[in-house]
């Protein structure tokens, strides 16, 4: 099971396009003319961005001064199994970056008088029953409805009715606009609210209404159903390497409209991006208010409707982004609007190993201080020392198994104890992995009302629930993931589960395999992560004498050879 669509806030990326306007750069172009449709990138930062393909990174990248493009470029595979490359008319999901787009929907209809922000949602949908019917739209709008919690499986059919049912059957975590939850569910009662005061579907409102841009071109359409994005499609990988979702499910679709539904390529991005923030899809007035910091997130970060502004404390100038990936696509995509200069630039990508949200955050600081772009650091040095694949146990009873391809090596962690010593968190406390592997399990033991929705579930799967045993706490691009062993009444399954601090649901796989870590030669007999922007966990892998040695911040931990 998978559900996950979510935002990150990228840090080190504020106006990360002043290179990209350097003397040396390439002549400008206008959006739709002959040569957007190939690649134009300064040199420089062509040179950088191979790199960073080399080292993993497949997608687009588009930015763009004052609704002109510097830079249009794509690396990489848009399908490998049949050798086709990005391009820059290559389309990709963007994930929870739709949910900017809804927002920009819900305030086209506010300019238009047939709805305010303060509205109800139950006086608009009286339908909707429970407790969310008196929360407001601007309370959706900025995640401070107090919704928490799913409504919907991405890739399962979810009708209009079903998700009026679900949503309404939601708790609140607290009282409307006395904190803050990050909500799925929020957005897409937004799209249920677009529809019902529109008087259209809520597909063919945004297509009309929202994507289509001053030019006449329609920005993209949906990944899934009708109508759809056009052109051709990046095939997306998972962290384990399967293959996305390619975009067929049929629907009904009620489970991401409004949320996460959303494909274009990064030029169409882009040129949206600036045609919101500069008044041509909403009025100036509504372009304030999405640009307004709304609830303060901290560290001069806030909530704003679709968006998280940033002030001029953190990097110097203010500027907005928004973010999107995870889920059964395998893409992930991200873009920032500084207001001075009128600059975009918007990065998608369908590899995991360096993501869009990964790049924009290793090349931003650079960029900012118009200074060359930093390069992925060389592997390690070192031939392939004498690793013996199998399984390996620790006496605190966890272990690892180890494979081989090439000059490279995975290993996969079992138990709490293997988790923790093969993945040490970076930036994350003790406690604060403990806490959230303690509301991992009081989900799962179903102490609230979403814990029992998740282990019904579980049980509808794989069988009555007669034991859950806790198995280590990863932290995976940018969030925590705790994983559990599942024991049924006929079978035993391993899955994953990302929860916020109010014990919602965030994301969740379960039938799934063990964490594992890809290492390559570091010389003298060692292994180290194959990790090209520093992100992943600091650890050094040996071998010896029937022996596996994981060494990290907090010591060696040895394993023996399996029998």
């Amino acid at each position: 099971m998978t559900k996950h669509f979510r935002f990150i806030a990228v840090a080190m990326i504020a106006v990360s396009l002043a290179a990209c306007t350097a003397k040396s750069g390439p002549p400008e172009f206008e959006p739709g003319s002959p040569a957007a449709t190939g690649a134009r990138c300064d040199g420089r930062i062509d040179a950088a961005f191979g790199a960073w393909a080399r080292a993993g990174f497949s997608g687009s990248i588009a930015i763009s001064t004052g609704g002109r493009f510097d830079c249009l470029a794509s690396y990489g595979s848009a399908d490998e199994a049949a050798g086709t490359p990005n391009t820059v008319d290559t389309v990709f999901s963007i994930g929870s970056v739709s949910k900017a787009f809804t927002a920009a929907t819900v305030f086209r209809l506010a300019d238009d008088r047939k709805l305010a922000l303060d509205d109800r949602v139950g006086t608009i949908l009286p339908e909707l029953t429970g407790p969310v019917a008196g929360v407001t739209v601007r309370q959706l709008l900025l995640h401070t409805s107090g919704l928490n919690g799913t409504h919907g499986t991405d890739h399962k059919p979810l009708d209009r009715a079903g998700a009026l049912s679900a949503i309404g059957g939601l708790k609140l975590a607290f009282a409307p606009g006395t904190g803050y939850v990050y909500s799925n569910a929020g957005y897409t009662l937004l799209a249920l609210v677009i529809e019902k005061v529109s008087g259209r579907s809520y597909r063919d409102y945004t297509m009309a209404e929202i994507l289509t841009l001053p030019d006449g071109r329609v920005a993209g359409g949906f990944w899934d159903g009708q109508p759809a994005a056009p052109g051709p499609r990046a095939v997306g990988r998972l962290d384990g390497g399967q293959t996305g979702e390619s975009g067929g499910f049929a629907g009904p679709h009620w489970a991401v409209d409004g949320n996460g539904g959303l494909a274009m390529t990064t030029r169409d991005l882009a040129a949206w991006t600036h045609a919101l923030f500069t008044g041509r899809l909403v009025s100036a007035a509504s372009v304030q208010a999405i640009g307004t910091p709304g609830h303060d997130l901290g560290k001069g970060r806030s909530e704003t409707p679709g968006w998280v502004a940033y002030d001029a404390s953190v990097y110097g100038k203010p500027f907005l982004t928004t973010a999107g990936g995870g889920g059964d696509i395998g893409h992930n995509a991200v873009v920032v609007w500084v207001p001075e200069g009128e600059r975009v630039i918007a990065m998608a990508s369908n590899r995991p190993e360096v993501n869009a949200e990964k790049l924009l955050e290793k090349v931003g600081p650079a960029l900012l201080a118009d200074a060359p772009l930093p390069t992925p650091s060389p592997p390690p040095g070192g031939t392939a020392p004498a690793a013996t694949v199998g399984k390996y146990r620790l006496e605190t009873g966890g272990g690892f198994e180890v494979t081989a391809a090439g000059n490279q090596m995975s290993i996969s962690a079992s138990g709490a104890d293997a988790v923790a010593a093969l993945f040490p968190p970076r930036g994350v406390s003790a406690d604060e992995l403990r806490r959230h592997e303690e509301r991992v399990l009081a989900l799962l033991d179903g102490e609230t009302q979403e814990g029992r929705k998740e282990r019904k579930a579980l049980e509808t799967a794989f069988g009555r629930i007669t034991g859950i045993t806790p198995g280590g706490t990863v932290v995976r691009d940018g969030e925590l993931r705790s994983y559990v062993t599942v024991t049924t009444d006929t079978r035993t399954v391993l899955g994953w589960f990302a929860v916020n601090q109010k014990g919602g649901v965030e994301a969740a796989e379960v039938d799934t395999g063990p964490p594992t870590l890809t290492l390559t030669p570091a010389g003298a007999g060692r292994y180290r992560p194959d990790d090209p922007t520093g992100s992943g966990p600091e650890v050094v892998v040996e071998f010896g004498a029937g022996r596996l040695t994981v060494t990290g911040p907090g010591g060696p931990h040895v394993a023996k050879l399996a029998g």
